[in-house]
């Protein structure tokens, strides 16, 4: 039974630009030429594999023509030299798969009408392309095609490998950094680049036609099953000349030792094949990306944390599997976790102090067996987010972490964002997280039995202190109090903190009298006065209770006022 089929025909301009792109042209380009298609092309086996490069065309009516083949030939027959015998014939066919031939082309003009059923067997059991041609056909001329082709290919190749390299010398002069390299990486190849360190933690990921979580779900164990110590050079003879490959790999190096290695991941169904210019790129990155790492300091890992928890705050993934498949890859367990973020504010601070606290957040960190991932995610504010076993207590952690902060940055204001049980939603954790900072004054007293912030701890005071910058809080402390403070003004009285005295006492007068150090009848009097001038009833709980909110609100305006100094 023949697999007969009719070849493809696309024109011979889509033809020549597939083969400007810098590729050979496959088979089944070279059956898709008029000078072929004329001879009425069939494929009789192997039509699986049309898609081999064709480097040469081989006209031949030798017995023997393997021993003139390197591999990769478009062999031209009229089938006159094949043996008579099935076991010639066999041989015949095995010499031409065992060179890797691209395919076999036999014209049914002279010798045969039909192929012979040996000759159809050998070449299914090797998988070798059998092509009949039903019409008489000028091999000449078709040597002619498809070399022009080819050798057309190989200056576009060329010319191809010539701007990789310049991309990327531009890319080094001008000192890009990590991640635009690996970018360029990507869009330069058509495939999704990943660099990973000596962990086989993905620090840095650019997809290309696929996501994140296509990428790098499995990552550490896809990794590992690739040695460091192989290098997976671009080998047509690895992959029955398809031109695909499981992964491109390359070492990169930090001052002459192997730090980790980039790979290049295989393209969709649709996607480009990996060809020589594909390693090409990915050596010309790992070279950028030695040069960047001696220009940047900062360690990659550290960044790449970075870069993680900005995106976890801010919830720029793509999606919460894109999320969780690029934490993992960075060896933060994302199955059977609790999160909780952290944020330690330095107050006026240097990069440097930053940069500082980073680091000793994470050896701090990695020397408790917690796992998390650490980086500054704004000037002069260090975020933590932990991820920790059910049942493991959580205080305890963040107390050694916050008095680590606090040991080495004695300013520091450390808070805490409640418990979430999905990574997703842990940039809620870092909103509760930040608005606690935002509701601690500078010079915050610590609870007694911590040295950090929570959510709990935020009282009247230091919820009307987050938002002392809204002008509603502004205008309410003035409309409520305003004609007191002119008046304490005006005169000279300081009838304010008699109020203030009488408020905190909870309308007891005898304890204001003795707070202020003045007898009863002076705050009665003092009281009446308070009252005209304010239009109010100091005996209602109600109205009380909105002075003394306008009273707090005007000390913590006060205390923006002053610079944070006092009130």
């Amino acid at each position: 039974m023949n697999d007969n089929r009719p070849t493809a025909r696309p024109t011979e301009r889509a033809v020549l630009a597939t083969t400007a792109t810098g590729h050979a042209p496959t088979v089944a380009d070279v059956l898709a030429l008029p000078v072929l298609a004329a001879g009425q092309p069939q494929v009789v086996t192997g039509v699986t594999h049309l898609d081999r490069p064709v480097r040469w065309v081989h006209i031949t009516e030798l017995t023997d023509p393997a021993s003139f083949l390197k591999g990769g030939e478009l062999v031209l027959t009229t089938g006159m030299p094949l043996p008579d015998d099935s076991a010639g014939v066999r041989r015949y066919v095995d010499e031409l798969a065992d060179v890797r031939a691209a395919a076999l082309v036999i014209e049914l003009v002279r010798r045969y009408h039909r192929p012979p059923e040996v000759l159809v067997r050998a070449c299914r059991a090797r998988g070798l392309p059998l092509i009949t041609l039903a019409e008489d056909v000028n091999f000449l001329e078709v040597t002619q095609v498809v070399h022009s082709l080819i050798l057309g290919s190989q200056a576009e190749a060329m010319r191809r490998t010539q701007r990789i390299h310049e991309a990327f010398t531009a890319l080094t002069l001008r000192g890009a950094g990590a991640g635009e390299v690996v970018r360029a990486a990507a869009e330069m190849s058509g495939h999704t680049v990943v660099l990973e360190n000596l962990m086989h933690q993905a620090l840095i990921c650019e997809p290309s036609g696929s996501t994140v979580e296509e990428a790098l779900t499995g990552w550490e164990q896809r990794s590992r099953a690739i040695p460091y110590d192989e290098y997976d050079e671009y080998d047509e003879s690895k992959t029955d000349g398809s031109g695909t490959t499981d992964w491109l790999v390359a070492s990169v190096e930090y001052k002459g030792e192997r730090w980790g290695r980039l790979a290049m991941l295989p393209a969709p169904a649709d996607g480009p094949a990996f060809g020589p210019e594909h390693l090409t790129v990915l050596e010309r990155t790992a070279m950028a990306l030695t040069v960047a790492r001696l220009i940047h300091p900062t360690p990659w890992e550290r960044t790449a944390h970075r870069n993680a928890l900005r995106d976890l705050a801010g919830q720029r993934h793509r999606s919460p599997a894109d999320a969780r498949a690029r934490c993992t890859a960075l060896g933060l367990p994302t199955e059977d976790s609790r999160y909780r973020a952290i944020l330690v504010g330095l107050g006026t601070s240097t990069m440097d102090e930053g940069a500082l606290l980073e680091a000793h957040l994470s050896q701090e960190l990695r020397a408790t067996g917690t796992q998390a991932l650490v980086g500054e995610l704004a000037p002069g504010r260090v975020g933590v987010l932990l991820a920790l076993r059910p049942g493991r207590p959580w205080r305890p952690v963040v107390q050694r972490l916050s008095d680590a902060a606090r040991a080495a940055t004695p300013q520091a204001t450390v808070t805490v964002g409640s418990e979430v049980t999905d990574l997703h939603d842990s940039a809620r954790s870092f909103r509760e997280a930040s608005r606690v900072a935002e509701a601690t004054p500078p010079g915050q007293p610590l609870p007694p039995d911590r040295s950090f912030h929570e959510l709990s701890d935020i009282g009247l005071r230091r919820l009307l202190y987050a938002l002392r910058e809204d002008t509603r809080i502004q205008d309410y402390a003035r409309r409520r109090l305003g004609h007191l403070v002119d008046h304490d003004i005006r005169h000279g009285t300081d009838l304010l903190t008699t109020l203030r005295h009488y408020l905190d006492a909870a309308g007891k007068k005898t304890t204001a009298a003795r707070r202020g150090g003045v007898s009863r009848e002076t705050v009665y009097q003092r009281l009446r006065t308070i009252e005209r001038l304010l239009d109010c009833d100091l005996e209602s709980g109600e109205q009380r209770a909105e002075l003394h909110v306008a009273l707090t609100a005007l000390d913590v305006v006060r205390f923006r006022a002053a610079g944070g100094h006092g009130t």
